[in-house]
């Protein structure tokens, strides 16, 4: 992979990451009305905040991260008419370990 998609990765990894971050807190606070916790590791977090936290967190990440870079992968195609290398071109099939 060349030295440009990766720097373009990072970068595009980091800003999603800070948005996506800054959304959930939002919902959260609107949807709870309080803060979310700052640490749910902490013991004195209650386990329901806690678990709640980290689903939302894991599901929003994920989400964030595959809008991310099936985002970039459609610009790589449309740029250099190449699917970026690990990933397969449209209508590919998954790929199996």
């Amino acid at each position: 992979m060349a030295v440009g998609s990766k720097l373009i990765g990072i970068g595009t990894g980091i800003v999603v990451r800070k948005l996506t971050d800054k959304a959930l807190s939002q919902v959260w606070r609107k949807t709870k009305h309080q803060d979310p916790p700052s640490d749910p590791a902490s013991p004195g977090t209650p386990w329901a905040e806690a678990l709640s936290w980290a689903a939302a967190s894991g599901v929003a990440m994920a989400v964030a991260r595959l809008v991310a870079t099936r985002g970039a992968a459609t610009a790589k195609m449309k740029v250099t008419g190449r699917a970026p290398e690990g990933l397969e071109g449209p209508g590919g099939k998954r790929k199996t370990a």
